[in-house]
């Protein structure tokens, strides 16, 4: 299985996220402005930031990420909104939302290794998607984990389109998200303009 192995800060500078996005509460140190210094990015150069932005933050590589566009293509709706809405419905991203991961990387391995069902059965694929109404839990052995406690005592707050709570170790799917509920810094506008091409 290929894996994104990219320094998470260095990407972040390159890419102009902030760490927090990503899960990290770690700030990088270098010039703030040494990218004002830089010549004016042309328009492929903008769209192909947004496309590395979006692709870095849901950890998904190329391949899975040009599938994933065509899918939100046929689509109903603005295939931009639809493209994010399917990364968000990941099962890895799904369970970083629910506070089961510090980072998306940490809520993808938790998936893998099959913590996590899904309307109580065992999925360790990260790139599942869940629908409306889906139950999404912590199977009960691993809730006894000092990692899951963890989690539990540190309860994190849930998007709009996830009713549940980190501490019952449970979540339900109560719709599909929308691009309101989405707060990563992509403009998905440009994607779909690069993809256009």
């Amino acid at each position: 299985m290929a894996v994104s192995r990219d320094p998470v800060l260095k990407k972040c500078r390159n890419l102009d996220i902030s760490p927090g996005v990503m899960g990290y509460a770690k700030e990088t140190i270098r010039d703030p402005k040494r990218n004002a210094r830089r010549s004016k990015a042309s328009e492929y150069a903008l769209q192909l930031k947004e496309k590395q932005k979006a692709k870095f933050i849901y950890g998904v590589l190329e391949k899975q990420f040009r599938l994933t566009f065509k899918q939100a293509e046929r689509m109903q709706g603005q295939a931009g909104e639809n493209l994010l809405s399917l990364l968000e419905r990941r099962l890895d991203n799904v369970a970083f939302q629910m506070g089961f991961g510090e980072t998306r990387r940490q809520a993808r391995q938790i998936v893998s290794h099959g913590h996590i069902l899904v309307n109580g059965r065992r999925v360790d694929i990260p790139s599942f998607r869940v629908k409306a109404g889906d139950v999404v839990s912590v199977k009960q052995k691993s809730r006894q984990s000092e990692l899951f406690k963890g989690f539990a005592e540190n309860p994190h707050g849930f998007p709009a389109w996830i009713s549940g709570s980190t501490a019952a170790f449970e979540g339900k799917i109560e719709r599909l998200p929308v691009r309101e509920d989405i707060d990563i810094p992509v403009n998905e506008t440009l994607i779909v303009e690069l993809y256009s091409k």
